[in-house]
């Protein structure tokens, strides 16, 4: 009797349970499929990883077009607006269409020759893996201290497939640049790669009432001037595996656009069954330089002087530390040729939605702080209110005030930082090196944020207040608060302080918005 051959190990991203969702106090997991044929029903994503949902409301994006005919180049503004609304209207994706698209394609996760969002070939042109250790974010791998976990290098614990797939998403669009595990091609070996499309960045999402209507108010519309139809595919409708000799494709909308440059190639490897990963390769998808392109879900900022056109344009990069009001500004704010900063282009389409909706609708901002190469920092996440009826199509004395206020907000911790130096300097008669900071300057300026943000609300509802002597009462606060021993115990700190607080309420000249 002939041996039996071990049942083949299977995960399905459409079919699998591995996306987090929240419906009221309840929490579920489900697939792919689930996610749109339930939408409807669904409040919002609830993944525990901010960067990973970000990652996912790109893929789920570019699929809502794909359902429902938005992805089509050749519909004018018009047509496309009226059928984004009568998607909205009919209140839940067509079950006939969305099981279409998902039998059409693969998403088995440990397919021999298709993985979903993987690269078979690494088994044989990389020499070793990486390890699960240095796949999972926040583990020690190699000789990394293991400082706040409870695993090693040599206590490598699976991953459940279902969390393995959202750190999967982190890799392809957060990834870090460097040097990585070599990877041979025709004959060359290479360690060099660069950084995930996304890396350090932070992301704007617009969240409706459902995830229906936050799939839906996701999309982002072509701008472009020209894309034959058939053109664009995400890596999962390729027909074939990718020819990594060849250069990749032009970023087409949406779904090269949003899913298709990834700078890393990575191959899981799983357990008994498929329901956990043990391991995974990690190396670079390609060497051809990134291509110039911009993210609907990215606020960026302009520089007309600058000949370079990669470098005439850089993005607003996550920040722990920053509040996300700092940016409301940038958000609400309309396109304008001559300004240098630019709101992310999926606003753009959110005032054609219909007022229910519109009305509303929040942001869900996810943030990844990131240093351009290998540090993660920290991510986070924040929800704002309803704010669309602040944008300045709708509203454009309230955007304006707002405008205002965050530009006196900044201007007054710029000079919080200026004269708190220089009274650090005159109290102690020193002078700190070009690197460092007075230790006044950080705890003021850290006491400053969270009652200007106060205060920024309270401006709003009292548009007759004077903003910049608002934001300079708070600043004053702060610095009397962070010197309130040395001010007791020296006359000269006193002396400083006093003559600090005066200058904070002098017009400075108007810093640059720092990014």
């Amino acid at each position: 009797m002939p041996a039996l051959s071990p049942p083949a190990v299977t995960f399905s991203a459409a079919d699998n349970s591995w996306i987090n969702v929240r419906t009221g106090p309840q929490y579920n997991q489900v697939g792919l499929r689930a996610l749109f044929l339930d939408a409807h029903t669904i409040d919002d994503l609830a993944l525990p990883h901010p960067p990973s949902a970000s990652a996912l409301l790109r893929i789920a994006a570019v699929i809502t077009a794909r359902i429902t005919g938005l992805d089509d180049p050749e519909l004018t503004a018009s047509q496309w607006n009226a059928r984004r609304r009568a998607c909205l209207d009919e209140g839940r994706f067509d079950p006939d269409t969305v099981n279409a698209y998902f039998d059409q394609h693969a998403w088995d996760v440990f397919d021999p020759v298709r993985p979903w969002l993987q690269d078979p070939s690494l088994r044989i042109q990389c020499t070793r893996s990486n390890g699960i250790n240095d796949f999972v974010p926040g583990r020690p791998a190699g000789n990394n201290l293991a400082w706040f976990s409870a695993h090693s290098h040599h206590t490598a614990e699976p991953v459940p497939t279902a969390e393995a797939l959202q750190i999967l998403l982190i890799h392809h669009y957060f990834g870090r640049s460097g040097m990585g595990t070599p990877r041979t091609l025709d004959g060359a070996t290479s360690k060099k790669q660069t950084s995930g499309p996304l890396r350090s960045t932070v992301s704007f999402h617009p969240l409706g009432r459902t995830l229906h209507e936050t799939l839906l108010a996701g999309v982002p519309a072509f701008t472009g001037d020209e894309q034959p139809p058939g053109a664009d595919a995400c890596p999962w409708e390729e027909p074939a595996p990718p020819d990594r000799k060849a250069p990749p494709g032009p970023p087409t909308w949406p779904g090269r656009q949003l899913t298709g440059l990834s700078r890393h190639a990575i191959l899981l490897l799983p357990g008994q069954g498929g329901t956990t990963v043990t391991d995974a390769y990690i190396t670079w998808a390609t060497q051809q330089p990134k291509p110039i392109t911009t993210d609907p879900y990215l606020a960026y900022h302009f520089n007309p002087k600058q000949k370079d056109p990669a470098r005439r344009r850089t993005v607003h990069h996550a920040d722990a530390s920053r509040a996300w009001w700092r940016e409301l500004d940038t958000l609400l704010l309309a396109p304008d040729e001559h300004g240098t900063h630019r709101r992310p282009a999926i606003f753009d389409t959110l005032n054609d939605l219909p007022e229910p909706v519109r009305r509303a609708l929040r942001i869900r901002v996810h943030g990844f702080d990131q240093d351009p190469k290998v540090i993660d920092r920290q991510w986070y996440t924040a929800l704002t209110p309803p704010l669309l009826n602040w944008t300045q199509e709708h509203d454009p004395v309230k955007a304006q005030r707002i405008a205002e206020c965050c530009r006196e907000a900044e201007g007054a911790a710029h000079q919080l930082a200026t004269v708190t130096k220089a009274a650090w300097k005159a109290a102690t008669d020193s002078s700190p090196t070009p690197n460092q900071q007075p230790p006044w300057t950080g705890r003021a300026l850290t006491r400053y944020w969270p009652k200007a943000e106060t205060v920024f609300w309270q401006l709003l509802d009292d548009p007759g207040t004077s903003a910049p002597t608002a934001f300079a009462d708070a600043a004053a606060a702060a610095l009397r608060e962070v010197t309130e021993a040395a001010r007791i115990r020296h006359t000269s700190a006193a002396r400083a302080v006093a003559h600090a607080v005066r200058k904070l309420y002098r017009k400075p000249a108007a810093p640059r918005k720092a990014a």
